[in-house]
């Protein structure tokens, strides 16, 4: 494992739509957390979203997301959600994840939450068939490769 690489990290609170009726992190909501990350990431990387798969001409399917689940996130509490990437194939990706509360009236501070993996998969914006990574993506996420 290259150790030039480094993860990338958003803040984000457990919102109200997060949580079930006695405040506790609904288990699903924890992707919109990897979700919000991910598209940080390509902001990072000069790839705004709003352009990007014009840009790229591929779409990044997900083939595979996988989690792990360590603690319950509550209402309010604000979490660090960090990303990297650790393989870019031919046409895919795998992203790794972890999410821990940073502050919180009831959890345990630093605690790791969960953590995950997905892959994804270039695919052509039109034909919907695998491609090969756009060099301009593989570039950007190199330096958010561990």
């Amino acid at each position: 494992m290259p150790s030039d690489g480094k993860r990338f990290a958003i803040e984000e609170r457990v919102r109200w739509s997060d949580v079930d009726h006695a405040g506790i992190i609904y288990f699903g909501s924890y992707i919109r957390f990897f979700e919000i990350a991910e598209t940080e990431l390509y902001r990072a990387m000069g790839l705004p979203y709003s352009g990007a798969f014009e840009e790229l001409d591929v779409y990044p399917v997900r083939a595979q997301f996988h989690s792990d689940f360590k603690a319950p996130a509550f209402l309010d509490d604000l979490l660090t959600t960090e990303i990297w990437a650790t393989r870019l194939g031919n046409s895919s990706i795998e992203l790794h994840f972890e999410i821990t509360r940073k502050q919180s009236v009831k959890g345990k501070i630093g605690e790791v939450l969960v953590t995950g993996h997905c892959v994804l998969v270039t695919v052509g914006r039109t034909s919907l068939i695998p491609r090969r990574i756009p060099e301009r993506l593989r570039e950007g996420l190199r330096a958010f490769t561990i």
